[in-house]
């Protein structure tokens, strides 16, 4: 019998903590506290065997996780090396409500959202306002500059 896997998603980044509850705020998830008995996850890696040469300076790692629990895990891992070229896989938040919605009211949803995960520390990149096709999207930077859309 094969299991049906656990989705995670995994962001490498800079600054873990930032990242965790920058998306926190935008997804509307809590930041995971680290395993009891262990105050950080940088104490829990160590614990498993992880060197400080392996884990590097802070605390490591920070992940999000969905109160519900109907959406993945995600886990940010800080790395060494900066952002350098445009995402291979990026995330949709829908907040429009849909197509049939209509285009004004999905407009003013996208961006009131917009300038809330600006206020949390999001920039806007572009927005593309196509009303005769019947779209309008938001394409954003998260505070390392990894892409996202508001739709």
């Amino acid at each position: 019998m094969t299991m049906k896997p656990v989705l995670q998603l995994t962001v490498d980044c800079a600054d873990s903590e930032r990242l965790a509850v920058f998306w926190a705020t935008a997804l509307g998830y809590d930041v995971e506290a680290a395993p009891a008995p262990f105050a950080t996850w940088r104490a829990y890696w160590l614990a498993r065997g992880l060197s400080e040469e392996d884990l590097g300076e802070g605390d490591c790692s920070d992940s999000v996780v969905d109160p519900t629990g109907a959406g993945p895990r995600i886990w940010f891992q800080q790395v060494p090396e900066a952002k350098t070229v445009k995402n291979r896989l990026h995330l949709d938040l829908g907040v429009g409500g849909g197509r049939d919605v209509p285009f004004a009211t999905r407009r003013e949803r996208v961006l009131a959202e917009v300038a809330r995960l600006e206020a949390a520390g999001a920039s806007r990149l572009r927005l593309t306002d196509a009303e005769d096709a019947n779209s309008f999207t938001a394409l954003m930077g998260d505070p390392e500059g990894n892409e996202f859309c508001v739709h």
